[in-house]
């Protein structure tokens, strides 16, 4: 017997920049997995970039606003079919609150979501509960896992959770989850300094994937291309900062060069500001959140893909940047060289280090062949082991194991039907 149906739960979904969520749902429902997708709040319209993001939002079930009432028979029907395990619920929710007044009423608040939460599952039959990070999705499914007695998960990514570890109890979550799905070695590193030393074999290792095969090629061989690609949130961790202090020597050395930035952000009017300071306004061209094609479009249009960020877990879009045959300039942060090879498919910087960053864009952008070989050794890589289907077969295979009661190693095998049966 496989399991049926499980559960996904994060703070928004979908938006546009958690694609990858919504790739490994899907890649789930096609191996034939019932998934079904709760958020706590509405995604706003400024993430429905595309089709995919209009069906998921639909089919997505929010858990605000509640009815009071609704709300107040979710608990009760929780506490008369097991009085001791919702005070134990309540018990775990006092002991992981975060400090202050504030932490504790965001506690109540995630305390009465998992209710409602724990109540709908329960109707739907569904015993197993997965979030993607670490933060307040997961304490929402953990408490939904302890008042409704059901089995929860998480994927782990960083690298802000690992900033605030304490503070998030990530411990506590590891400890009491069936399994930790980090996206890299470098995350579950991580998980191993907070979590029980007896629990770490619940650490398992499943990258995000993307569809190599949808992504747009770009043709270096006898091309004279000079667009540099940046494609992320609009926020100081990203380093776009860096790549931003470094265009003014590359346009000077190389006249034609050009900068998309793609996404959006809390930090955006800034460094169109700062472009223009810098006197590169007409060279650097803001085009804020895009959808799944046209990120594709702007990849193939490019030259190369620049990602100098501070922190990162495995970005998702040095992942769509390789399949698109892109040389990649990143830095040597979090679990970066677990995709990128210093020399072989990219280079691998100094964080914050301006003129190397600005020389090897310059090299990139004047060698075609360069270019070429570092595109096709990239996807590579990513068709190896960066697949969407392939990484919600591992993904599968620890559900699988979830409600068996079975082991599986580090780096889980995909699941198959055969396998299982």
């Amino acid at each position: 017997m496989t399991l049926e149906r499980v559960a996904y739960v994060t703070g928004e979904y979908p938006r546009a920049t958690d694609t990858f969520i919504q790739r490994e749902v899907a890649a789930l429902r096609a191996g034939g997995l019932d998934v079904h997708t709760f958020a706590v709040r509405r995604t706003g319209d400024e993430h429905m970039v595309g089709p995919e993001q209009r069906a998921e939002r639909d089919r997505t079930t929010y858990l605000l606003p509640p009815s009071i009432g609704g709300l107040a028979r979710a608990h009760a029907r929780l506490f008369v079919a097991s009085p001791r395990r919702y005070l134990g619920a309540l018990g775990l929710a006092w002991n992981t609150r975060r400090e202050g007044l504030r932490g504790t009423l965001k506690q109540l608040a995630y305390v009465a979501e998992a209710g409602l939460l724990a109540d709908e599952l329960r109707r739907r039959d569904i015993e197993h509960l997965h979030a993607h990070f670490a933060d307040s999705a997961t304490s929402l499914a953990m408490l939904t896992a302890a008042i409704g007695g059901l089995r929860y998960s998480f994927t782990l990514h960083g690298p802000g959770i690992f900033f605030e570890a304490d503070t998030w109890h990530l411990g506590t979550k590891c400890d009491r989850a069936d399994f930790v799905a980090c996206i890299s070695y470098f995350a579950r590193s991580q998980a191993m300094v907070f979590a029980s030393p007896d629990t770490t074999d619940r650490l398992k290792i499943v990258h995000c994937g993307i569809d190599a095969a949808a992504s747009l090629v770009a043709d270096h061989v006898g091309a004279d291309r000079s667009q540099i690609v940046f494609v992320a949130r609009v926020a100081q961790l990203k380093g776009l900062g860096v790549l931003l202090e470094a265009m003014p020597e590359v346009v000077s050395r190389n006249p034609e060069a050009t900068l998309v930035v793609v996404g959006d952000g809390p930090d955006r009017a800034r460094y169109e500001k700062r472009a223009r300071q810098l006197g590169v306004g007409d060279a650097v061209r803001f085009v804020g959140y895009q959808s799944q094609d046209e990120v594709r479009a702007h990849l193939a249009d490019s030259a190369v893909f620049a990602l100098p960020s501070f922190a990162e877990g495995v970005p998702v879009s040095l992942m769509e940047a390789m399949a698109a045959g892109l040389p990649v300039v990143t830095t040597q942060v979090g679990g970066i060289t677990e995709l990128v090879t210093d020399g072989v498919n990219g280079d691998v910087l100094r964080p914050g280090d301006v003129d190397t960053l600005a020389d090897r864009l310059v090299k990139l952008l004047a060698d075609a062949d360069l270019r070429h070989a570092r595109g096709v050794n990239g996807r590579a890589v990513v068709a190896s082991e960066f697949d969407s289907m392939t990484e919600a077969g591992r993904l599968r295979a620890l559900f699988e194991a979830a409600a068996s009661g079975s082991t599986t190693p580090t780096r889980p095998e995909p699941w198959t039907a055969e396998v299982s049966t």
